[in-house]
């Protein structure tokens, strides 16, 4: 496939991707408890209310460029954060576990059926484009599951912390970003989200 056309690919499913991510984090507060999420308009799947111009903009488009150049991390987007008030969900502890989950999850759903789909596909196109469904749902699921703050797999390390641990361990969020990004050229893709990709496509029974 030429290049141009899977890179026109990959974003027209990127940006459904992330959407159904972050409503999936607005719908489980929401239900769990806390409006806020409902209240400033993110329970909703309009793409630009969950824009960011780094995260949804540049950094798709900047990881785009150096794939082009031969570089192997996959083109990601970050929307922008869904506002949640812990304090105000039925049970905070447990709340934050199923609100920082939710969005990997309903991921992981989505490249469950399309693999599934993809078993019953008869036409190369489509089992291409089921092919990045499945791939870019997975790097998104897994790249958010690094705890690191505001990734969401850091929610699960807060729900299973002490209160204090968690409190100190919350402090991190404004150096998030600085610190995964720290952690690209180190590796954190090639040596823990996509091996984790990898097996997961593997165990769907998709070929890599």
């Amino acid at each position: 496939m030429p290049g141009t056309v899977e890179i026109l690919l990959i974003l027209i499913i990127l940006f459904p991707s992330f959407v159904i991510h972050e409503y999936a984090h607005a719908w489980t507060a929401n239900r769990l408890g806390d409006p806020t999420a409902k209240s400033m308009g993110r329970l909703t799947l309009n793409p630009i209310r969950h824009v960011d111009l780094f995260g949804t903009v540049l950094l798709p488009v900047l990881l785009i460029g150096l794939r082009l150049l031969g570089s192997p991390f996959p083109p990601i987007a970050l929307a922008k954060p869904v506002p949640v008030n812990f304090a105000r969900l039925r049970n905070p502890k447990r709340g934050i576990i199923y609100v920082g989950m939710a969005g990997p999850a309903v991921n992981v759903v989505v490249a469950l059926v399309a693999s599934l789909l993809l078993q019953l596909s008869p036409h190369p196109y489509v089992e291409t484009v089921l092919f990045i469904v499945i791939y870019i749902n997975l790097v998104l699921a897994f790249f958010n599951m690094v705890p690191i703050p505001p990734l969401d797999g850091s929610r699960l390390v807060m729900g299973l912390l002490p209160n204090r641990q968690a409190r100190a361990y919350s402090r991190l969020e404004p150096y998030g970003v600085f610190i995964v990004f720290a952690l690209l050229p180190l590796g954190l893709f090639q040596r823990i989200v996509l091996p984790a990709v990898e097996a997961t496509m593997t165990v769907l029974g998709v070929h890599v």
